[in-house]
């Protein structure tokens, strides 16, 4: 398998290859001609050289490990608690007793106006209207935790490119090694019979070795921060995964139809009012004038039958509501849980850097 090829690999084949153990990646990387000229290119008697080989991947590596950190912090997905708050304040004023039928309500209908009922459908029209700017917001969320899941899908990426660098790096070095230490008995057979050249070309060579192993053993480190970080942005995507399938669920389906089902019921109960009304007044104008007690016995049956149960069922009414309470709740614990595998993996991320930091101090 060539570079290009490691590159180009889908998300499947990228798992797969970190999963393999590293000794069959190294023999891959060894027949390669890129990796092959990297360790020909290595001057071992250049020390600034061995010092900083293989530095620029592996401070993509660093680079990389505080571009997740940033991640995590710049996102306002916390903020959506307070909107599942006020979403359960509103949620808590609905009342299905208030679509109950109640008994002499068509006589405060007529003593009363329609002071009762202007006062039940305000008190629902602006719960639809909170609903309304709450659903907004918590679409806004939802678009934002797919935008996150893509930018850490493009650092899965970038993580897994700067893996297959380093690993280039790191087999090229120690290809460079084990070459360098086939020259060492000759050197040393030369340096023993008195050759200064030979002892001080084989002092040079040791150092060399020495640093170049080193150089092998630092980039070996920055590589496992590089393959600590491929789960970790994994955890991250699985957290935004799941509350964007309970947002979905539970909010941006449950609670239009929760507001369809709440417009529905206030209108039957709207008309309801006034097909009993009409009909009681029908009734007292035949009990003027026809004074007749089977004709009002009659005519009281056919309004009972007229007037009916709802379209809507309040239970129904009270079963949405609940669902919409329930995925609230579950919605929390989800977003308590995210919020906690970030935390563990901003600590675990930081711990890393500063390994790699001390390292670093440390040759």
């Amino acid at each position: 398998m060539n570079t290009n090829e490691l590159q180009t690999m889908n998300l499947d084949k990228k798992e797969e290859l970190l999963e393999k153990g590293t000794n069959e990646i190294k023999a891959q990387l060894r027949r390669e001609p890129e990796v092959q000229r990297l360790s020909q290119n290595i001057d071992h008697k250049n020390q600034l050289a061995l010092l900083e080989y293989g530095k620029e991947p592996a401070n993509e590596i660093s680079a990389f490990s505080g571009r997740i950190l940033n991640t995590i912090k710049s996102s306002s997905m916390e903020e959506s608690s307070a909107l599942l708050k006020h979403l359960g304040k509103i949620m808590d004023r609905f009342d299905s007793k208030d679509f109950a039928e109640k008994k002499g309500l068509i006589n405060k209908m007529f003593n009363r106006g329609q002071k009762v009922m202007d006062k039940l459908f305000s008190k629902y029209q602006t719960m639809g209207s909170e609903i309304d700017k709450v659903y907004v917001e918590i679409t806004k969320y939802e678009n934002e935790m797919k935008g996150s899941t893509q930018t850490l899908e493009q650092l899965y990426d970038q993580n897994f490119q700067y893996y297959t660098e380093l690993e280039k790096y790191i087999v090229a070095g120690e290809m460079k090694v084990e070459e360098l230490k086939n020259r060492l008995p000759e050197l040393e057979g030369s340096a023993a019979s008195g050759n200064q050249l030979a002892a001080m070309e084989l002092d040079t060579l040791k150092n060399g070795i020495e640093l170049m192993e080193q150089r092998v053993y630092d980039l070996e480190m920055a590589k496992q921060v590089a393959y600590q970080a491929a789960p970790q942005i994994r955890l991250l995507q699985r957290g935004n995964t799941k509350l964007i399938a309970k947002i979905n669920s539970a909010f941006v389906t449950t609670i239009p139809i929760f507001k369809t089902g709440l417009i529905n019921a206030i209108a039957a109960k709207r008309q309801n009012l006034v097909a009993q009304s009409m009909s009681e007044l029908d009734r007292r104008t035949n009990e003027m004038l026809l004074k007749n007690a089977q004709n009002i016995s009659k005519q009281s049956t056919d309004i009972a039958r007229m007037s009916g149960s709802p379209s809507i069922k309040i239970e129904t009414m009270e079963e949405t509501w609940s669902i919409i309470m329930k995925g609230m709740q579950e919605t929390k614990a989800i977003e308590d849980e995210n919020k906690r595998m970030r935390e563990e993996g901003k600590v675990r991320i930081e711990q890393l850097q500063e390994n790699f930091k001390r390292l670093e101090q440390q040759r």
